[in-house]
């Protein structure tokens, strides 16, 4: 009776230990229980599976024949697969597609397959012709997203990756490839917690950071010691936008320059094709609110909105080859902004769009690339802040979402790095006026500088 009694209570302790393992570490209770359960499922249910799903075909002739000698019918044949991999949020295989079989039939059969497997989720992408990579999720991954103990694998400078997607792989903000990006959310969506994210990352890398913000800065105010400047107000804001074209022009003289010194210079169209010696460095441009920009409520501040959107269109057209992107923010952003808004958002081919109030913005920001990523973000809970679709202008899109930091922890990583702040001429005069106060890395001060970037009064 005793030794029941232990074995009860043993078995009782273990059960409770997985699901407290369960609902605190998924990723330990997925490698120790969940893969082994799930991969067994898949291999002993595949064959049955993929021909409820309609994925099979009718067996080859010699197989038929095969079948006919000893009195019994050639089953339909399924995609040939690898062995099912672990990897963090679940497992992946290979397939390779039978004669007539299209990706599309395999896509279509997502959903029925992650019944039939019991999986959160089953992702099909093909990789090559003729193959298939099947992912499966174990659980919701973007329900608790946190900073990996292992740094994701980037690829340098300008390349961050920011947002873990529903796949279990990284979103990964690539400005060489993708220069200019949209970022819509309304109030407490999660947009400015990716956009801590993004600064975090690019405050470790020897970029020029610029901020533009006309809500007296109060959004970017707290990353200044990292910035090579900020406006925040309008006029701040009309001044900074010519100063970034004089760079921008600068930077294209320098690149004829450089392409007719000689015979055998290498010809190049961008900055990235200078030597590492007379490089620029690289510009990200930071607008936060950016119907800020687009509000007038008189003549003349219609003339400057005119000029200020013409100034952020000259740069999205060619800032790319001089080394200076765009991120433009927003909690909305339709064509009733005003004259410009449009042919903006057609040169920010990176979309993030959080959750929004209205239906146009999330039109705005994706119904270009898929009207299905638009129904997506109009469907984003108010209760799941962070969640964002991610969309790119090749079509494809996914959900992601951001680790949580705070502001106090991206100030500090900013304050942390202020000694990399590059030096750029044009830009000195508009130099947050509370910067220079800050102490260098690894020093800390009794007193924080009030966190406006001018005075209100001028």
């Amino acid at each position: 009776m005793t030794d029941t009694v232990w074995t009860l209570t043993l078995c009782l302790v273990a059960l409770v230990a997985l699901l407290v393992l369960r609902r605190r570490m998924p990723v330990a209770f997925w490698w120790l229980v969940g893969y082994p359960l799930v991969a067994l499922r898949v291999i002993t249910t595949y064959r049955a599976t993929m021909d409820a799903c309609g994925l099979t075909v009718p067996a080859s002739a010699v197989r038929r024949a095969t079948a006919r000698l000893v009195g019994r019918e050639a089953a339909p044949v399924p995609p040939r697969r690898s062995f099912p991999l672990p990897t963090g949020s679940g497992l992946v295989m290979r397939l390779r597609m039978a004669a007539g079989q299209a990706p599309e039939d395999f896509i279509a059969s997502a959903d029925r397959l992650r019944h039939a497997w019991a999986a959160h989720a089953v992702h099909i992408r093909p990789t090559k012709p003729g193959w298939l990579e099947l992912r499966l999720i174990g659980w919701d991954v973007l329900a608790d997203v946190r900073r990996p103990l292992r740094r994701p694998k980037d690829g340098g400078l300008l390349s961050l990756p920011l947002a873990l997607r529903d796949d279990g792989r990284w979103h990964v903000r690539d400005f060489r490839a993708v220069p200019h990006e949209l970022i819509l959310g309304a109030t407490q969506s999660g947009k400015s917690v990716y956009l801590r994210n993004l600064l975090c990352g690019l405050a470790r890398q020897p970029v020029v950071l610029v901020g533009i913000d006309c809500k007296w800065g109060v959004e970017l105010a707290p990353f200044a010691p990292r910035l090579s400047a900020l406006a925040d107000t309008p006029d701040r804001a009309n001044e900074l936008l010519d100063a970034l074209l004089d760079e921008m022009e600068a930077r294209f003289r320098l690149i004829g320059l450089n392409s007719a010194v000689g015979p055998d210079t290498v010809l190049t169209s961008d900055v990235w094709g200078l030597p590492e010696k007379v490089r620029p460095v690289p510009v990200v441009v930071v607008v936060d609110e950016v119907a800020e920009l687009f509000l007038a409520a008189s003549r003349d501040d219609e003339k400057r909105r005119d000029a200020m959107v013409t100034k952020l269109i000259r740069i999205a057209q060619l800032g790319r080859a001089a080394g200076i992107y765009l991120e433009v923010c927003g909690q909305r952003f339709g064509s009733e902004l005003g004259k410009g808004a449009t042919m903006l958002r057609a040169q920010l081919t990176g979309r993030i769009c959080h959750r929004v109030n209205d239906e146009s913005s999330a039109n705005m920001a994706l119904a270009d690339i898929s009207p299905e990523a638009a129904l997506a973000a109009t469907a984003i809970p108010a209760e799941r802040p962070g969640v964002t679709i991610v969309g790119d202008s090749s079509g494809g899109w996914s959900r992601a979402r951001s680790p949580h930091v705070t502001l106090d922890e991206a100030a500090a990583v900013c304050r942390a790095t202020s000694a990399l702040v590059p030096e750029l001429p044009h830009l000195d005069a508009f130099r947050p006026a509370f910067a220079a106060a800050v102490e260098p890395a690894g020093t800390t001060s009794p007193v924080t500088p009030a966190p406006t970037a001018r005075p209100v009064t001028e």
